[in-house]
């Protein structure tokens, strides 16, 4: 897609590389039109958040162009911190203008003069990167008090992680942004009506924001041609875990994901039996050799009761002991959450303490309905998806892979994958 395919062409802190490739082509049409006309357009070509949600970013940035207050904020979210994650890095690393591109257009898009990078603590070189573009880009006037001689304002300004998981979360980045404590806001009101200091906040994770300059440069018509269904354009997969060929693969949406694994993956390192695939982060469902031939589309992963999210794809063999992996799930959530909630900060404890008494089956039937209770509350109770997605890779461990909880195949048919 465009945007990325300049990675390892040019140089990342050369304008007149990024000039040569396509750079700016976006911004220079931007400059010609309306907001609405750009949201028009974005919302046109179906262009949905790439951090892992899948909202439309068309809907989002009407909601903060239509909200009446002079000052709005665009926010990226750089805060990349699912396990096998790698795609922002690579695209902060290799073509920062781009990022920079879109966050100018999502200025002009919705009324702001003013955007934050919550960069990732754990991404030194990127930050070094972007603090160069940054810098290029205001020397070259595309960011600025006067973007060439547009009358248009925009500037950026990097902030650093807090180093925790849930600052990923949009409210809690918001919270951290601020210079609090990264915690859960409750919704409503969203973000993009009273977000970063109470302001309307464009919330756009990397890709998602890099994707539209070369919407605007080509149209959406085009970015159109790519996907499936309401999954339009391509998304960055990142394959890791026990996989022959780790790294990253940017595909349309389609394609299968066993496709995913052995075309581009070749199976396993090992060379044994795959066993499980995790696709979505630490939150992710686990899914069978059964559920590989899954279309890579938002809505077809949903169905099958899995997410799509961040596109981070992690692979296992025939050795894993999917009981343990339901067990990290509990252990990461406690150790991730930021508290707010009972239902998280309690229930991911109380899960890994129930799991590691079934794997020593004690009183089996007895903790395998409790952890389907405690999953309930968890899903219905939290006030994020930190809490409220933890049960979904639990409950298709306990679906799929019934032999590592010591469950007969009929009882794990009642287990609901999400």
């Amino acid at each position: 897609m465009p945007g990325r395919a300049r990675i390892g062409r040019v140089r990342p802190d050369s304008i007149e590389d990024y000039v040569a490739e396509g750079g700016f082509d976006g911004l220079k049409k931007a400059l010609e039109m309306t907001p609405a006309q750009i949201v028009e357009v974005v919302t046109k070509s179906g262009l949905r958040g790439r951090g892992g949600a899948g909202f439309p970013a068309g809907i989002k940035w009407q909601t903060v162009l239509d909200t009446g207050p002079d000052q709005k904020y665009i926010v990226c979210n750089a805060d990349e911190g699912d396990s096998g994650t790698f795609s922002d890095r690579m695209l902060m690393e290799g073509d920062p203008l781009t990022l920079i591109e879109g966050m100018i257009i999502a200025g002009l898009a919705v009324g702001a003069d003013k955007g934050f990078i919550y960069l990732r603590s754990e991404y030194p070189l990127a930050l070094e990167v972007l603090e160069k573009a940054l810098a290029i880009a205001r020397v070259s006037r595309w960011l600025g008090k006067d973007i060439q001689d547009s009358g248009n304002a925009f500037d950026i300004e990097i902030r650093i992680g807090g180093g925790s998981y849930v600052c990923g979360e949009e409210t809690a980045l918001l919270e951290s942004l601020e210079g609090k404590r990264g915690q859960v806001r409750a919704k409503p009101p969203l973000p993009a009506i009273s977000g970063l200091w109470g302001q309307p906040t464009v919330v756009n994770n990397v890709v998602t924001l890099a994707s539209v300059p070369g919407i605007l440069a080509q149209g959406p018509e085009k970015y159109q041609e790519y996907g499936v269904g309401r999954s339009r354009g391509s998304l960055a997969f990142q394959l890791a875990g026990n996989v022959k060929r780790g790294g990253l693969v940017e595909v349309p949406f389609g394609l299968t994901l066993r496709q995913l694994i052995e075309d581009f993956g070749g199976g396993t390192a090992s060379g044994r039996p795959l066993r499980a695939v995790q696709v979505g982060g630490p939150l992710g469902a686990y899914f069978p050799d059964s559920l590989l031939d899954t279309p890579l589309d938002y809505e077809a992963f949903v169905e099958a009761g899995g997410l799509l999210g961040h596109g981070g794809v992690v692979v296992f063999d025939d050795t894993v002991d999917m009981a343990e992996q339901a067990k990290f799930a509990f252990e990461f959530c406690a150790i991730e959450s930021c508290g707010k909630c009972t239902p998280c900060r309690i229930g991911s404890v109380r899960g890994a303490e129930v799991i590691a008494r079934i794997q020593a089956n004690e009183d089996r039937e007895a903790n395998l309905a409790l952890i389907d209770d405690l999953c309930e509350v968890m899903e219905a109770g939290s006030l994020c998806a930190m809490g409220g997605l933890t049960p979904l890779p639990v409950k298709s461990a306990l679906r799929y892979f019934s032999d590592d909880f010591g469950m007969s195949s009929d009882a794990a048919k009642n287990k609901a994958p999400g």
